[in-house]
């Protein structure tokens, strides 16, 4: 669990970012997020510590672009950010009653298929830090599914607390990841949905390739699959160009590799759900949130470069 920061300095935080919430809060949803894109033009201009990150990782995702299309990369994921933070802001004006006319699924009979093989043994959504993530979460249970996010606890308990109330509103559950393998079984028994973002990097993982390069990733789906005997679906929000609309792009059910060596196939199973987030951030670079160091851990005898 990352060490929380200091009450003074989570008090100044949790104000600033409070009164920008308010003021975004009180303007309606699309000015709210056309200001939203503008605030992250204007912080991809002065962030001078995450901007290099960025850079960074897509020299390593994408070599054969220029610097200028990774720019222009990195201005899309700031300025996501910045409509996610106004979207945010407005999630206490969604329910069932109008989810529809911001979020819609795409290809559901994917995830219709999903609920078959399941057999009311629950389902592992899996995700990544991409796209409006967190209204994805919002939406799947504003249209009726049982949701728990496995998620990491944020530093800023003042900012854990505004965000995790926001993700409960509906009926969600919150499971901490670490030590959290009982509490997803439990919830796996109820027959929720249990959504985990797979795109992190982990001291303690297993390496698989990503955009070409080894990075140290979470085995922990590819062992809950095989320990519940249940589906591993794919699922991301894609936003519809600049607009506060979203569809959730569920993709087919990643099919595991079993018998044999149980360790190889835990890695061949992580491997296959990374290779289908990359297909995912291939589609949609500026949906990624590029200033993670996601290849900061290295396998052994190899330096790290961040």
């Amino acid at each position: 669990m990352p060490r929380q920061i200091g009450a003074l300095k989570a008090r100044v935080e949790y104000v600033g970012i409070a009164a920008l919430a308010r003021g975004l809060a009180a303007i309606p949803l699309e000015r709210a997020v056309r200001f939203g894109a503008a605030l992250g033009d204007f912080v991809a201009r002065i962030d001078r510590f995450n901007r290099p990150i960025a850079m960074r990782n897509l020299a390593i995702a994408f070599p054969e672009k220029s610097d200028a299309e990774r720019r222009a990369i990195v201005r899309g994921m700031y300025r996501n950010l910045g409509r996610m933070l106004a979207e945010f802001t407005h999630f206490s004006d969604l329910d069932r009653g109008n989810i529809e006319r911001y979020v819609t699924y795409d290809t559901r009979e994917n995830l219709n298929r999903a609920l078959e093989l399941a057999e009311g043994r629950g389902a592992l959504i899996v995700t990544a830090h991409y796209g409006n993530f967190e209204l994805l979460a919002l939406a799947h249970s504003a249209y009726g599914y049982r949701l728990a996010i496995v998620q990491r606890p944020l530093r800023n308990p003042l900012i854990a607390k505004l965000v995790n109330d926001a993700r409960t509103r509906m009926g969600n559950q919150i499971i901490t990841r670490k030590k959290g393998g009982r509490a997803i079984f439990s919830a796996l028994r109820e027959n929720r949905h249990v959504a985990i973002a797979l795109d992190l990097d982990v001291r303690h993982g297993v390496f698989v390739d990503f955009f070409g390069m080894k990075a140290s990733t979470s085995d922990g789906v590819a062992r809950l699959a095989a320990a519940a005997s249940v589906p591993v679906v794919p699922a991301f929000m894609v936003r519809e160009g600049d607009s506060p609309r979203h569809r959730i792009v569920v993709l087919p059910v990643v099919e595991m590799a079993s018998g044999g060596d149980r360790e190889a196939c835990v890695v061949e199973n992580t491997q296959r759900i990374t290779k289908v987030i990359e297909e995912m951030i291939r589609r949609h670079p500026d949906h990624w949130n590029w200033i993670h160091r996601r290849w900061k851990t290295r396998p052994p005898g190899e330096k790290r470069f961040y």
